[in-house]
Formats: structure tokens, C-alpha cells, sequence
């Protein structure tokens, strides 16, 4: 399906406020068409009327003009109002649908696609591309059909005064036609190209602007201003390959439109010398072919602006075509009652397909109630195994079960609103404390926010902030310690009250003050819940019921911290080590 058609789907919804702007839009245009007749009326009923006198004359030009007054003055900038109003209002409301329909999408979306794809472009397609389609609502649906009304009235109004003449005027049209379309033609694959370098300088800057602490701090603005005038200088070359064939096309069409009416005024001057066309009429004539050249430049322009526009369009449908890594399949149900009995069977996993295999063949049954550590050194798995959870990817073998049941049959939302997760960077909104922690419960009143941080050991911190829970985080929560944005995340997990924890290294870059704070809130949290947390630091999960130590994806050592101390083997090492270390 083109995308033009997949468009229109948006449209149709609106499609009787369109028919009705564009009647009021034909009457605002058809107004315009009077000035010809009516210098046609003055020029050859008045001016040249030699039956009348000077009064007569001047009580009829008096009578017209008065009409006229009326007509431009009164009824025409009502028509224009509503006519651009309704334009707009009709264009923003297809704008709004397209993107809640986008941000629906982006939230459907897998990790997998944002780990592959940068947030520069895709904020980039929800905001510069779709804003370039309100040009094909606009131009496309309305003005063009118009224009189109405009140049068939006025080629009517032509005919009824000389046949012949009119066909003189419109003699160079097929050139017209086939200069657009050859020309418009191209353009579509240079504006695509175009908006794509345009997106990679929206993302790159996006990337940079989040990460100049680092710039900074290395000192490597010089270096980075290089890559930025890289891809700067990409657009450039694509925007000027945009304007070159642009220009010519314009050139051209344009010459031709200009060249109608000299032929016009030649043939019109030639019969007004035979007599055959009186002044008034070649006046007239000459007015009209301005009326129906104007729109036709218009329409030169509205096929640039177009062509812009469904080019966008091109890429906003590519952007919703993404397909969903993660959905529900057609017979999923919701997750409900949960126990917290956690079940891998035979696991595999890979993040891409022509990639190694990242877990190999993990077997591990976790009861209700039950905390179990993960452990390892970096790149061994931990993190990949407790993203299956919450299915942020699925298994590529094997199986994971939830109290029974194959988690790929659960409903995927109401799975995770039964997983609480605490991961090493929590991630705030640049809303309040007390918003950031709302966003696990929504609903939730003032004195649930307030209890589940104090459970999580951040009331106190929170009522030093200058607004208290009102006080605004800054993007990413800058404003506060990295200490102070663990125990809002650990707040919302409270707040959420869900069966099931998973703590990913969430102590791990945290001074000791504040490991010892956040320790303590997590013995409360996992207090009766299945509980997984990976760590780095070994003495911060030692009184786990269990300990799982993964090496290149395989479970190697499973048992309590004493159990593995004796046996010495790997997990012993690591624990030796970082002992010596401390």
C-alpha cells in the first residue's frame, strides 16, 4: 500500500471538514475572478458607452463599485477566515492522530530496536517528518484542488468571452504538464535523502548534547566539532543536490508560464487592430491569464512542497512498519495471582541472529519467596539472563515459566506490572520526586508516596530538596546524587508492590553511605518476594538463599555463600579477590 493511501487513513476521519473548507475555499477564490469582468464593464459599458453621459457614467461606476465594496470588503475576510482556520485545525487534528499513533508504536517497540537505532532519528520522524506532512493536508487535499477550481472557472469565464483566444492561452499547458512531471519526479528519492542526513545531524547532536560532561571532560571539543562538520556537511551536500534539480525545474516551468501570456497579449492586440475584440475584452482577457497563471505557479510550488511532504510520509510509514520483536501472541492471557515460582528450562539466548549464543543451556528452578544472587565477572550473562524476565527479549531456546506457564503465553503488560526492577543507572523524568516515584502507581495517593519512601530510605533527603516532593528532578534526575535517584527507583518499586524484584548492579557505583542506606531498603522490598539481583560486590549478597555464578553463559556453581566457600572454586576466587581489593 503506498503511502499516500496508508495517509489517507488518517484523513478520513476529517474528510467532511475538508469538503467543507475547500466550498469555502472556492468561493474565496471565485471572488478574485470578478476583477476582470468588471473591467471588462467599466472599460466597454461605461468608459466607451458613448449612448451615456458624464452623470449616467459616473451613477452607474458608483453603483458597481459600491457593489463591489460589498463584496470584498463585507463577505470575503469572513470567507478567508474560516477558510485558513479550518485548514489548520483540520491539519493539527491529523498531525495530533499520526503521533499518539507514533508514540503508541515507540513504546511497543523492542530493546532490540533501541539498541540498533538511534533516538535522534526516531524523534526526528515523530516531530520534523510527520510536521512535513501537514504540508500534503494542506497543500495536497485543499489548496491544489483550489487552484485546479480556480484555473477550470476561470478557463469557463474565458470561453464565454472568445473561444479561440482562450485556446490561444492555453496552448503551451501540455508543456507545462510534462515539465512537472518530469521534473517533480525526481525529487521524491533527493528529498528522502535529504531527510535522512537531515535525521543523523538531529541525532548526533541529540547524542552530544546528552553527553558533553564527557566531551568536557576529555577536552575534545576540537575533535568532536570535526565529526560534527562531517555530518553537517553531509546535509549540505544533500540539500544542495535538493536545490540544484529544484532550481532547474523552476526555471523551466517558470519560463513557460511566463511566455503564455506574451502570446496572449500579442494575439488579443492583433485582433483588437482587426476589430475583431474590443479593449475591454483584451483587458479582460490579459487579467484572466494572470488568474490562470497564478495558481499554476502554485501548483509548481505545491509540487515541490509535496514531493517533501510524501517523501516524510515515506519515512514515517518505514518508522511504523518496524516490526515488534516482543507482542503478545493471539491467544496470550492475562498474568494474574502471581506466586513468584520462576522456572528457566534449557535457555538460550543470542541478541542477533548471525551472533554467538549469550546464555547456553541455563536450567534453574527459583521458589516463591526465594532470593537468588547472580554473579560473575562483566560479559558473562547476568544482566542478558534477568532482561528474559520481563521478556525486554525473548528466549531464542529453551523456555522460561512462571508459576507453571510458558511466560511468551502471558499478556506482556500485565506480566511486567508483576516484576519490580532497581537497574544500575535509574533512569528519572525531568518531573518532580513526587511524579517520578507516581510513575510505578499512577493513582496512588500522597500518603502512598510517602510511605514507600520512607521505606526506601529517601523521605528524609527529599524533604531537605528545596520544594520537598515537588522539587524538579532535572532530565535524567542530574539534580540528585546517584545515591538519592536509586532510592526514588527504589521507592516506585515500593509504591508498585510487585511480586516479583529484579536488582541489576543497583549498588554498584554508589559511595558506602549510600550502599548501606539502599541495602537496607532492599531487605525490606525482597522480604517475601522472589527476588533476583546481580552484583558485582560479593559481600553485599552473601546472605542470598542462593548464588548462581555464570561464566560465558553457563551456569558454573549454584549454592549458599558458605557452601561455595568451601568448595573453592571460582566463586571462592572472586571472593578472595575482592576481599584482598577491599
Amino acid at each position: 500500500m503506498s503511502s499516500i493511501r496508508r495517509y489517507l487513513h488518517f484523513v478520513k476521519p476529517y474528510r467532511l471538514q475538508i469538503i467543507g473548507t475547500i466550498i469555502i475555499g472556492i468561493i474565496k477564490f471565485v471572488i478574485p475572478l470578478l476583477i476582470p469582468i468588471l473591467i471588462k464593464y467599466v472599460l466597454d459599458d461605461i468608459v466607451g458607452n458613448q449612448t451615456l453621459s458624464a452623470d449616467e457614467k459616473t451613477s452607474k461606476l458608483l453603483m458597481i463599485m459600491a457593489i463591489m465594496m460589498v463584496i470584498f470588503v463585507v463577505a470575503r475576510p469572513p470567507i478567508e477566515y474560516y477558510r485558513q482556520y479550518y485548514a489548520q485545525w483540520v491539519a493539527s487534528k491529523i498531525l495530533y492522530d499520526i503521533r499518539d499513533k507514533l508514540y503508541t508504536h515507540i513504546q511497543k517497540l523492542s530493546f532490540k530496536f533501541y539498541s540498533n537505532n538511534k533516538a535522534g532519528e526516531v524523534i526526528s520522524r515523530v516531530i520534523n517528518d510527520v510536521e512535513q506532512t501537514k504540508t500534503f493536508v494542506i497543500t495536497g487535499l485543499m489548496n491544489l484542488w483550489l487552484d485546479m477550481a480556480t484555473i477550470a472557472i476561470a478557463i469557463i469565464l474565458m470561453m464565454m468571452m472568445d473561444v479561440k483566444l482562450t485556446l490561444v492561452s492555453l496552448v503551451l499547458f501540455p508543456f507545462y504538464a510534462f515539465s512537472v512531471k518530469y521534473f517533480f519526479g525526481n525529487l521524491r528519492g533527493l528529498t528522502r535523502k535529504r531527510s535522512q542526513a537531515l535525521a543523523e545531524v538531529q541525532s548526533f547532536l541529540h547524542e552530544r548534547v546528552q553527553g558533553m560532561s564527557v566531551i568536557k571532560s576529555f577536552a575534545v571539543e576540537d575533535y568532536e566539532q570535526e565529526r560534527f562538520d562531517k555530518q553537517n556537511r553531509n546535509f549540505l551536500t544533500k540539500a544542495l543536490d535538493h536545490t540544484k534539480w529544484n532550481a532547474k525545474a523552476f526555471s523551466v516551468v517558470n519560463t513557460i508560464t511566463d511566455i503564455a501570456p506574451l502570446i496572449v497579449i500579442g494575439y488579443s492586440g492583433y485582433q483588437v487592430v482587426q476589430g475583431n475584440l474590443s479593449i475591454g475584452e483584451m483587458v479582460a482577457f490579459i487579467a484572466y491569464i494572470d488568474r490562470l497563471y497564478n495558481p499554476l505557479r502554485r501548483l509548481v510550488n505545491s509540487s515541490t512542497t509535496l514531493t517533501q511532504s510524501i517523501a516524510s510520509m515515506d519515512r514515517v510509514f518505514e518508522f511504523v512498519d518496524e516490526k515488534y520483536d516482543i507482542d503478545d501472541s493471539p491467544d496470550a492471557v492475562e498474568c494474574k495471582n502471581v506466586v513468584g515460582n520462576v522456572h528457566f528450562q534449557n535457555v538460550y539466548f543470542r541478541y542477533n541472529e548471525n551472533e554467538q549464543d549469550i546464555l547456553k543451556n541455563i536450567n534453574l528452578l527459583v521458589t516463591p519467596g526465594e532470593t537468588i544472587a547472580l554473579v560473575g565477572m562483566s560479559g558473562g550473562g547476568k544482566s542478558s539472563l534477568i532482561s528474559l524476565i520481563p521478556r525486554f527479549y525473548d528466549v531464542t531456546g529453551g523456555a522460561i515459566f512462571l508459576d507453571g506457564q510458558d511466560i511468551r503465553s502471558l499478556q506482556v503488560r500485565s506480566l511486567r506490572d508483576k516484576i519490580g526492577m532497581v537497574l544500575q543507572d535509574s533512569i528519572l523524568f525531568s518531573d518532580s520526586v513526587k511524579e517520578n516515584i507516581l510513575l510505578a502507581k499512577p493513582g496512588a495517593s500522597d500518603e502512598e508516596v510517602i510511605a514507600a519512601a520512607k521505606a526506601a530510605n529517601a523521605h528524609e533527603f527529599i524533604m531537605n530538596l528545596p520544594e520537598g516532593y515537588e522539587t524538579k528532578v532535572g532530565e535524567r534526575g542530574v539534580k540528585l546524587s546517584g545515591g538519592q535517584k536509586q532510592r526514588i527507583a527504589i521507592a516506585r518499586v515500593f509504591i508498585k508492590n510487585p511480586p516479583i524484584l529484579v536488582m541489576d548492579e543497583a549498588t554498584s557505583a554508589l559511595d558506602l553511605e549510600s550502599e548501606a542506606l539502599i541495602q537496607e531498603a532492599f531487605e525490606k522490598l525482597a522480604k517475601d518476594r522472589t527476588t533476583f539481583i546481580v552484583a558485582h560486590r560479593l559481600s553485599t549478597i552473601t546472605h542470598a538463599d542462593r548464588i548462581v555464578l555464570i561464566e560465558n553463559g553457563e551456569i558454573t556453581e549454584i549454592g549458599k555463600h558458605e557452601e561455595l566457600m568451601k568448595k573453592q572454586g571460582n566463586y571462592y576466587k572472586l571472593f578472595q579477590i575482592q576481599q584482598l581489593e577491599h
